[in-house]
């Protein structure tokens, strides 16, 4: 009788450590897909500012540097290896575009192209897209860290080697938000 009840512990404790593992799994498997989906929409991004520098570049000629900076900007930000790296380039690269839109209030025509107004609204939806996709990456990263610190799960993740994971944080200069209104 003793033997049954020790194996059913055991089975109980097994069952129990197969499901905390496959749940660490599952949020790794969708961490990393918000991840690829932070990925997709900073390649939107990127993508975009080639047109909207193009936009400008036909009102404001004579501002070659800014817009010089603000594609120097994209292509580095476009590199980095891993997610916290291309996080960290993408906040810099925030910082530099604005100095795009502030180089726009200067010029009233630019203000009013229909294109350029067009390109504004396509990146106020990028941003607003990527500020949510990495709010359920450091959802999904909440979820990992506290299996990984809580006991006994805490148990399980050791044996297995998961760890707690960094949240996607910006800068402090990256915190306000690029403007993209131009109501007087």
């Amino acid at each position: 009788m003793g033997f049954i009840i020790f194996l059913v512990v055991v089975f109980l404790l097994v069952l129990y450590g197969v499901g905390v593992y496959n749940k660490l799994i599952r949020l790794r498997n969708q961490s990393e897909e918000s991840g690829s989906a932070i990925d997709a929409h900073l390649k939107k991004r990127y993508d975009l500012i080639p047109n909207l520098v193009e936009t400008v570049k036909g009102y404001a000629s004579h501002e070659q540097e800014t817009l010089t900076n603000v594609i120097k900007a994209r292509n580095s930000a476009m590199g980095g290896s891993t997610l916290a790296e291309r996080n960290e380039a993408a906040n810099q690269f925030s910082h530099t575009l604005k100095s795009l839109f502030a180089l726009s209030e200067s010029y009233p025509d630019l203000k009013a192209n229909q294109g350029f107004l067009d390109l504004q609204n396509q990146l106020q939806v990028i941003e607003n897209e990527l500020l949510h996709a990495r709010k359920y990456y450091n959802a999904i990263i909440s979820d990992i860290n506290t299996i990984v610190e809580t006991v006994p799960s805490s148990i399980i993740a050791s044996m297995t080697h998961f760890k707690k994971l960094d949240y996607l944080a910006i800068e402090e200069e990256a915190r306000e938000r690029v403007s993209v209104s131009f109501s007087k």
